[in-house]
């Protein structure tokens, strides 16, 4: 049976229904010129250590430049052409080697190349039948970063964000406890806890909130001088709240936190959760590409031992955003059993091939976009021993960093330095850092070393900015 609605008299008194509403040859060569703009001012300008980082405008003035109002009718090319390049021009130089500000910096050619093939095919990954490619392209790359876990078996998905791959692992670890939450809702839970690091990214508390928990039922455990959390005080923590009546379920460790890159003891951490029967999530969204690093793979010791790893290889792998998946240890389809909605109209079970491919049923969105293929693409370019060099290339030039700062005389930033020499680096243009501070100290620069352009002299440089542009305070 098929239904057809009737819109031939809607458009007829618009359009030849007999051709295509969309000029292709017009479309090619507007692509075409754009690409053109790409090349030359993010790939070639946004790399160039002589260009700026950013081309600063105020709210009002940029709003202007842009000319955002959407109108009833279309411009013509020169003008839409004119309009890519002023997004390109005052856009933030990501790639640059100087740009310092955020942990998704830097680009890799081989990735870049896999999320144009991904915008341009814009596929759908929830069936094999319309996602056969990507279907067990992803397969694929879940078992590679599985492996490097420790894990040969498991499940795993790509997820928008680390965030949506730390509430994933909170929801499956509360399904894994209490199934019958998925049908009969939160009225016949008991007060469930989650204990985490005040370190720890702020989507554990947002994950909290979001899947009705609630932020007073996450405990802080406290953390050592470098920010790592202390074992012994997570026991401390456990004990007291089963006492008070509540039901542990979740312990979520950092492996590489937000501000000051620490990676949480996982092996003791890992003693406790076994001793008390918890579900062990890693978010490892910053520090999971160690695990590449034969030389640095220990800060992660006892991962293998987790029930679910969060790891953004969009970070310090480079393979741009977003790419950001979810592990896990389990074998028993959890993923699927707590997140399928069996829709009758997506995962058929009389199909021709094995259902088991459509994987579109363990996540909680319909559409979901394919973040597999520029992580593959890079694999497949440089190789595993390639992206370990890059882990370890960003090791030694933040030790560098350090040591040169330790050789400086007098470089401390105090009190309201840093928001004003930010606020001249950003006018100027010449790099971008953030600060801020951390519990009772003052801010400090967060400086974020890992792109593949990224050299000592940039280093250098960063050093000799933050002295010139703050000399006179």
């Amino acid at each position: 049976c098929v239904l057809i609605k009737p819109l031939n008299s809607l458009f007829s008194s618009l359009c030849d229904l007999n051709e295509p509403l969309i000029d292709h040859s017009e479309g090619q060569h507007f692509l075409n010129e754009t690409f053109k703009i790409i090349m030359e001012e993010v790939l070639r300008k946004g790399t160039d250590i002589k260009e700026k980082v950013c081309e600063w405008k105020e709210p009002e003035e940029l709003a202007l430049l842009l000319d955002l109002e959407l109108r009833a009718t279309g411009e013509p090319r020169h003008r839409l052409l004119q309009r890519v390049k002023d997004v390109a021009k005052y856009s933030i130089k990501t790639s640059h080697p100087r740009f310092f500000n955020q942990q998704y910096g830097g680009v890799d050619y081989h990735s870049l190349a896999g999320r144009f093939l991904t915008e341009a095919l814009n596929t759908n990954l929830f069936t094999y039948e319309v996602a056969p490619v990507f279907v067990l392209m992803e397969t694929e790359v879940l078992r590679g970063l599985r492996q490097l876990v420790g894990w040969t078996e498991g499940d795993g998905i790509f997820c928008p964000g680390g965030s949506t791959s730390n509430m994933y692992a909170m929801n499956l670890a509360r399904y894994r406890l209490f199934p019958e939450v998925k049908s009969q809702g939160l009225w016949g839970l008991p007060q469930l806890t989650v204990f985490t690091s005040p370190e720890s990214h702020y989507s554990v508390k947002k994950g909290a909130a979001y899947l009705g928990l609630g932020t007073d039922n996450v405990i802080l455990v406290k953390v050592d001088d470098g920010g790592r959390m202390i074992p012994a005080d997570l026991d401390e923590k456990i004990e007291l709240a089963k006492s008070q009546g509540a039901v542990p379920f979740l312990v979520s460790c950092t492996s590489g936190t937000t501000v000051q890159g620490a990676f949480d003891p996982l092996d003791h951490i890992a003693d406790v959760c076994q001793k008390h029967k918890l579900w062990m999530h890693v978010d490892a969204a910053w520090g999971g590409s160690v695990l590449f690093s034969k030389q640095h793979r220990h800060l992660m010791k006892g991962v293998d031992r987790a029930n679910s790893v969060a790891w953004n290889p969009h970070k310090m792998l480079v393979a741009g955003l977003q790419c950001s998946v979810l592990l896990l240890q389990d074998t028993t389809n959890l993923l699927k059993q707590c997140h399928s909605a069996n829709a009758t109209y997506l995962f058929q079970q009389d199909k021709f091939y094995d259902v088991n491919l459509d994987i579109g049923d363990k996540s909680v969105q319909c559409s979901r976009k394919v973040d597999c293929l520029k992580l593959w693409l890079m694999w497949k370019a440089v190789g595993s021993d390639g992206l370990a060099e890059r882990v370890d290339r960003a090791f030694i030039h933040i030790r560098y960093l350090v040591e040169q700062m330790k050789k400086r005389e007098g470089f401390h930033i105090l009190g309201e330095v840093a928001p004003v020499i930010k606020e001249r680096m950003m006018k100027q243009g010449t790099m971008m850092v953030g600060y801020q501070p951390l519990g009772n100290r003052v801010n400090f620069f967060r400086v974020i070393v890992f792109s593949p352009l990224v050299s000592q002299k940039d280093m250098d440089f960063f050093l000799n900015e933050i002295e010139r542009l703050g000399n006179d305070l």
